[in-house]
């Protein structure tokens, strides 16, 4: 409204509104407004990442098939790099060092009992190393679309075990060619891999964490990765080199033994 002074000048009075007096709060709540970046609670956050499955799995996809797009074998370095891996170990360990001493069923069955170690520890690895990156690494994404974050992590674990996937292949050829023959126990590798990826899934979140808070981490987690390799016996059977070699007392055996790598290449080798 209005109104003409005596002066001639104009004055504007502004309609009185029926917010004043009240609190921020309280006109959110009126407005049905929310804090913007508000943590959700937990089953808010579940319901969230359960709506963004379709786009997980397809992040996941994409992530897999550019890994190595710019190479020309594409592909086969999924299952290429942790074989050569395997070779370099067992020309170190296996021929140098005499690691095949103590291999259950004795030395032939060392290439499986390595070849086994290698993909499952690579597969902890480097679902531990994309989830250091997972968030720092994809600040674009971050920044440009509204998502749990926690879809990230979670798709870099599936990448991973896609892979693991398709080394599964490769690794039934060479048990065959070390003439381990299939039997009903070796439908128990699902449920092993299940829990694998459980726990490599909840360990990338928790890096995710940190590696946002943190960029060096990126740096530091290689040399941390590979001191928790040659601790969990990849390459060599843990229990019989503690136990025949470095004679170590029983509880630093049962300790060292009981990490969670450890603890996954055991139930998949038996």
């Amino acid at each position: 409204m209005s109104e003409t002074s005596p002066d001639g000048g104009v004055a504007v009075s502004v309609p009185s509104s029926h917010d004043d007096g009240s609190s921020p709060a309280e006109l959110a709540a009126r407005h049905g407004l929310s804090v913007s970046g508000a943590r959700p609670g937990l089953a808010e956050y579940v319901r969230q990442l359960w709506s963004r499955r379709h786009f997980i799995l397809a992040f996941s996809r994409a992530k897999l098939q550019a890994q190595y797009s710019q190479a020309k074998l594409g592909q086969l370095w999924q299952v290429a790099t942790p074989l050569l891996n395997a070779l370099v170990y067992f020309l170190i360990f296996g021929l140098i060092l005499g690691a095949r001493e103590g291999v259950p069923g004795g030395k032939h069955n060392y290439v499986p009992f390595l070849v086994i170690g290698v993909f499952v520890f690579t597969f902890t690895q480097q679902s531990v190393l994309a989830g250091v990156r997972s968030i720092s690494g994809n600040l674009g994404l971050v920044r440009a679309l509204h998502f749990p974050r926690a879809s990230l992590p979670i798709s870099f674990s599936l990448q991973q075990l896609q892979q693991l996937l398709y080394s599964m292949i490769v690794l039934l050829i060479v048990l065959l060619a070390f003439r381990q023959l299939p039997a009903w126990s070796w439908l128990l590798v699902l449920p092993v891999l299940v829990l694998q990826f459980v726990f490599n899934t909840g360990l990338a979140m928790i890096m995710a964490r940190m590696g946002a808070k943190t960029p060096d981490l990126a740096q530091l987690m290689p040399f941390v990765l590979r001191t928790w390799m040659y601790a969990s016996g990849v390459m060599f059977p843990l229990h019989y080199m503690l136990v025949k070699n470095a004679h170590a007392p029983t509880w630093a055996v049962d300790l060292i033994a009981a990490n969670p790598a450890a603890v996954y290449m055991d139930l998949m080798r038996y």
